[in-house]
């Protein structure tokens, strides 16, 4: 098939929902004040390697360690699952060390390329092309780029509650597609 604009559109959106970058801006607000300083350019550079090399070779690292797509899935809805928790109830579940940088640990991994992320990259490859997912990413990433250079205006323009809206906006739709992704996957854990 190839390029599809439609598909890009949808590979988009869910890739904006499960990173949720506008979401994450209190965290690295509270990352920039703790460091000083944030790389966006190395966070969003290394984010988008380790999201494209997993694009291509995620299922054969799966297969080397004997775990098909279909588990993997499964266990990505269940981690889905729970950051939608978090983004939709305001609760912490997982707990990060206190960051000494702020660049490829935690921005880079896992907030923008974490497990969620993971997984929805190997669901996505199942459906779509993989031109359109690549393109998909890059957009993401330049997303990515801009909130973390503009964190702090972005924090400024949207205020605690308006960042505490798009969060619970995003958790809804993050928690429709890990339960979507459950149920596409769970049929192929006893087949």
């Amino acid at each position: 098939m190839g390029f599809d604009w439609k598909e890009i559109f949808t590979i988009s959106m869910v890739l904006f929902a499960v990173i949720d970058i506008i979401g994450s801006v209190p965290i690295i607000v509270d990352l920039r004040n703790k460091v000083g300083h944030i790389q966006s350019e190395k966070a969003s550079l290394v984010a988008a390697i380790i999201m494209i090399a997993f694009l291509f070779v995620g299922e054969e690292i799966l297969k080397l360690i004997g775990i098909d797509a279909s588990s993997f899935a499964v266990a990505g809805s269940f981690v889905l699952f729970f950051l939608a928790l978090e983004m939709i109830l305001g609760i912490r579940l997982y707990k990060e060390d206190n960051p000494n940088t702020a660049s490829i640990v935690p921005i880079a991994f896992p907030l923008i390329a974490g497990a969620g992320t993971m997984t929805t990259i190997l669901s996505l490859r199942a459906e779509y092309e993989k031109i359109n997912i690549i393109i998909a990413i890059v957009i993401n990433i330049l997303v990515v780029y801009i909130v973390l250079k503009a964190s702090a205006k972005i924090e400024r323009l949207l205020g605690e509650n308006g960042l505490g809206v798009i969060r619970k906006i995003f958790g809804v739709i993050l928690l429709a597609i890990a339960v979507k992704l459950f149920a596409a996957n769970v049929k192929g854990l006893f087949a």
